[in-house]
């Protein structure tokens, strides 16, 4: 039974306009009023000067549970969008599991599925840990990385990325957010992330019709209709293709947790965790509530997970 044990955010500690970042990212007056019009963007968060050892421990030390139980963390799974993180002398992930005292754990990279190797990180730890058999072992997955690069921080016409991290402890034997489903789809058709006319067209015109499919494959996985989701929690993309989505759903945006895309952007792989937290702390999520993290990597990969709190 693969349960989220703890979950955990680090907000990188620069806010950082879009309109600022334009210059550099070669984004036009008209292309930053559709920014912000439209696709409700306003600010991303850097961490100048922190590489990804350092966003990585400073999400693991978010986690409230993970202090006492090093010991406990067979697996440290990164998941990441960038298959490259650092130089090839450099290995800032098993950097960052010695500095969270997980240096005895196995240490490894999910990729392949950009943004939505988040989600395929849970569902592989809880699968290794239930192979494992012991309901006290856990695995710590986390995500977010740097944007360093012009090309790392902006998708052409769709969203600018942050920074900011998240880090989840993951059990198979319980604990408060248990996975009743997990379903993904890959058109390898996109594999050139880069789409040029006219599958970028294809990809931008079937997009809300392929997420919204995945999130009904998820929910009737999960036994349940959309209508009983008390949250979906999104990729950070933008405003407007999570409206569309919520017509095609018929579900009210009132239900899609949208607070972080405006001041923290798109944060790679670990926006559907940032959004947790910013529910659970807030007292937005009650006990029995089923919702669904959503992501959809490059590639493409479309990935939905329901989850009862």
């Amino acid at each position: 039974m693969t349960a989220l044990y703890d979950v955990a955010a680090h907000v990188a500690p620069v806010p950082v306009a879009i309109a600022d970042l334009a210059p550099r990212l070669g984004v036009g007056d008209r292309d930053l009023a559709l920014f912000h019009r439209y696709f409700g963007l306003r600010d991303v968060r850097m961490a100048p000067g922190a590489g990804l050892r350092e966003l990585t421990v400073a999400a693991g030390r978010e986690l409230t549970a993970l202090r006492g139980n090093e010991h406990r963390v067979a697996y440290v799974v990164s998941a990441r969008t960038i298959p490259i993180g650092s130089r090839a002398s450099r290995n800032p992930v098993h950097d960052a599991a010695d500095e969270l005292g997980l240096g005895h754990a196995a240490v490894f990279t999910v990729t392949q599925q950009a943004c939505s190797s988040g989600l395929a990180a849970v569902d592989l730890a809880g699968r290794l840990l239930a192979e494992d058999g012991d309901p006290d072992t856990l695995a710590l997955v986390v995500a977010g990385e740097k944007a360093d690069w012009p090309t790392a921080q902006l998708i052409p016409g769709t969203t600018v990325m942050g920074e900011s991290s998240a880090a989840c402890l993951v059990s198979a034997g319980g604990g408060d957010d248990v996975l009743r489903s997990y379903v993904t789809r890959t058109y390898g058709e996109y594999h050139d992330v880069k789409l040029p006319p006219p599958r970028g067209e294809e990809f931008e015109r079937r997009y809300a019709e392929r997420l919204t499919a995945v999130i009904r494959e998820a929910t009737a996985a999960a036994g349940i209709g959309t209508e009983d989701l008390a949250w979906i929690l999104p990729h950070n993309v933008n405003r407007i293709s999570w409206a569309k989505a919520a017509q095609l759903l018929d579900v009210p945006r009132s239900r899609i947790c949208l607070d972080n895309v405006a001041a923290l952007g798109h944060c790679f792989g670990a926006d559907s965790f940032i959004n947790y937290v910013t529910l659970r702390d807030a007292g937005r999520l009650r006990r029995g509530d089923c919702y669904l993290m959503a992501a959809v990597g490059l590639g493409a990969t479309f990935a939905a997970a329901v989850f009862r709190h």
